[in-house]
This record gives C-alpha cells, sequence and structure tokens, in this order.
C-alpha cells in the first residue's frame, strides 16, 4: 500500500468535525502531518509520505473545513490548533510526533505549546514564531502566484521552488506526482472559505509582537527547523530566529530550494526526519 493507493479514512473529532484522513506505515509514535496553506490530502508528495513511512507510521489529515472534512476552517491559528488536538484525539493517539508545514508548522507550534504532553518530537518546515517582524501578511508577488481564485501551476511552481533550472525541473516532476499520480478517491479542493479563513489567520500570526516571540522557548521538546534558502513564502532569516528562540532546536536550510523543498529534496529530507525522530 502506498500513498498513492491507500483510501481516504474518516474521524468523528468532539468538536463535530468529521475529519479526512490517510494513515501509512506501522510504528509506536505516529508522525501527524499538519499541511500548507490551501492544501489537502493530495498537496503531499506522496514520494516524501511514502519514504517516512518505512519507517513509522505516518497520519495526513484535513483539518477543519478543509478538503474533505466537514465544518468551515477557522480564521486564528489557536483555533486550528484546537480542532488538531481533536483529531489526534479522535484517533486515540496519546503520544505523537508532528511535522508542519508552513501554516501547518504554525498550528503544531501551538499544538506543543497547548499540550505538550502529547507531543514528543517536533519538525517545523517552513516555518516562523508569531509576532516575527514581516510576516504580516505575504508579499504581493507570492499572493499573486498561489493566493488568487484560480490557482496555476506557474504560480506553484514560481513560489515552491527556486529560480533555477535544476529546482524548475524537480519541481515539474514533484508536481506530476502531486497532481498527476492519483486518479481514484482524491481529495476535495479547498474552497474560497478555507483560503480567506487560513490567510486571515496568517496576517494574525504575523502582526509584530516582540512579547508574543518568547511564547516558543516554552517548547521543551527536540525540534527540527527546516527551509529552502529561496524560499520567498517564508524567508530562510525567519528559521534561523525561530530555531534560536527554542531550547532544543536544531536548523537546517536546503540548498537550491525554495518553500517546497521538502519536495524537491524529499529523499534528503526525509532521511534527515528519520535521524531526528529516531534519536
Amino acid at each position: 500500500m502506498t500513498y498513492i493507493t491507500i483510501e481516504n479514512k474518516r474521524a468523528e473529532g468532539a468538536n463535530g468535525t468529521t475529519f479526512a484522513y490517510r494513515d501509512l506505515g506501522e510504528g509506536d509514535v505516529p508522525l501527524v502531518l499538519f499541511q500548507h496553506f490551501r492544501g489537502n490530502l493530495d498537496h503531499w508528495d506522496p514520494m516524501l509520505i511514502d519514504t517516512l513511512a518505512e519507517k513509522r507510521r505516518v497520519i495526513a489529515f484535513d483539518n477543519t473545513g478543509v478538503g474533505g472534512s466537514s465544518g468551515e476552517t477557522p480564521h486564528t491559528i489557536a483555533e486550528m490548533a484546537t480542532d488538531a488536538v481533536a483529531f489526534i484525539e479522535a484517533l486515540d493517539l496519546e503520544e505523537v510526533d508532528l511535522l508542519g508545514f508552513s501554516i501547518g508548522s504554525f498550528v503544531a507550534q501551538d499544538v506543543s505549546l497547548a499540550r505538550p504532553d502529547l507531543v514528543r518530537r517536533l519538525v517545523l518546515a517552513s516555518s516562523a514564531p508569531q509576532g516575527a517582524a514581516g510576516m504580516h501578511g505575504w508579499a504581493p508577488e507570492v499572493i499573486e502566484k498561489v493566493g488568487c481564485r484560480e490557482g496555476s501551476l506557474e504560480g506553484y511552481l514560481a513560489v515552491f521552488y527556486a529560480p533555477t533550472a535544476t529546482s524548475q525541473k524537480a519541481g515539474q516532476q514533484s508536481a506530476q506526482r502531486i497532481f498527476g499520480a492519483r486518479s481514484a478517491d482524491r481529495d476535495m479542493e479547498t474552497t474560497w472559505q478555507t483560503r480567506q479563513a487560513q490567510y486571515d489567520a496568517v496576517c494574525s500570526w504575523g502582526i509584530p509582537n516582540h512579547a508574543l516571540l518568547e511564547r516558543v522557548s516554552a517548547i521543551r521538546c527536540p525540534v527540527f527547523v527546516a527551509n529552502g534558502d529561496s524560499d520567498p513564502m517564508i524567508p530562510p532569516h525567519f528559521s534561523y530566529l525561530l530555531a534560536g528562540l527554542i531550547p532544543q532546536a536544531r536548523l537546517k536550510i536546503y540548498s537550491d530550494a525554495a518553500h517546497g523543498f521538502l519536495f524537491q529534496r524529499h529523499a534528503e529530507f526525509a532521511r534527515d526526519v528519520d535521524v531526528f525522530l529516531a534519536e
């Protein structure tokens, strides 16, 4: 069974949401994946998921109102984190590792802060701490490419991959796996309401507030922070800032890569995550 062929499942959360998810691999402590802006179950690179699932149980899900999950997407990261905990509890999981990507990494930070007993280890991909100056909304050229009502492959490649021949070629290959490999039982596309709510949450998260930067110093579990060196959506200097604020954090910046570095460099990133989680 692979991420392309595995069936979509449903779980009923105590918050009233019927969550759509996929569950692959085996292991005592599952790795739960938190998706990027506007992404659903089918926006993970299946090659990355399959590689991660070789040595552990991996669970991807749609949070409330996203893709195949019911309800309306909330407008704050805190509410999204509460809903994510409801999903984890719906599966009766007592301890998890988290991998949060982009807006999913914001949610993962809040889950780790609200429920430190639940999170064993934390991976933050293309991330930033709450209150960091420069994160109050994305650059106009980023919104133009990935924030408009109708997205395009060209816009996706421009933001998720570096403007080099090698990165763009890898992006085209990854996009084929993401958008073309699974034909049956694909997840529902995210709605315009989800896009608006998630961007509201991103903007609120990014209001400059020096005091809020200290929140992440309370994360006591080991943390792996990672990003691409050319990310235009969440530039890598936020990763340096985040890693410096978290007591048990380590940092890696992947060269010739952008927002989608974890898809472009899927084998290397999966290996790094595996080493980190196995320690």
